[in-house]
């Protein structure tokens, strides 16, 4: 799955197993181009990434609750209304809006 950004794909990879949604983006080094799908995730957590990323969480609807650009490692964010928590390459949040739907094609 992926979404589109100004003509331009952003790759989706949903982390389902334990292991791969522990790890996340924990000692990633090369700058990533792909983004990560986090579902039901209310507690998120940016311990151990060795770079900046964007963070979009969305609600059942894939409507945009909140936003977070340029986040730094070791932060911590909580949301209760999140179904759908999105880690994307940097500068790909500020194409999106607070209420915007997030369009996933597969």
């Amino acid at each position: 799955m992926y979404i589109l950004v100004n003509k331009k794909k952003i790759e989706i990879k949903e982390l389902t197993s334990f292991w791969d949604k522990f790890k996340g983006l924990k000692f990633n080094l090369k700058t990533i181009d792909y983004g990560l799908l986090f579902k039901n995730k209310k507690f998120i957590t940016t311990n151990f990434h060795c770079q900046r990323i964007d963070i979009i969480i969305t609600d059942e609807l894939n409507r945009i609750i909140a936003i977070y650009e340029d986040v730094a490692s070791e932060k911590y964010i909580i949301n209760i209304k999140a179904k759908n928590t999105y880690f994307l390459p940097l500068k790909t949040a500020e194409n999106f809006r607070i209420n915007d739907i997030l369009k996933i094609k597969k």
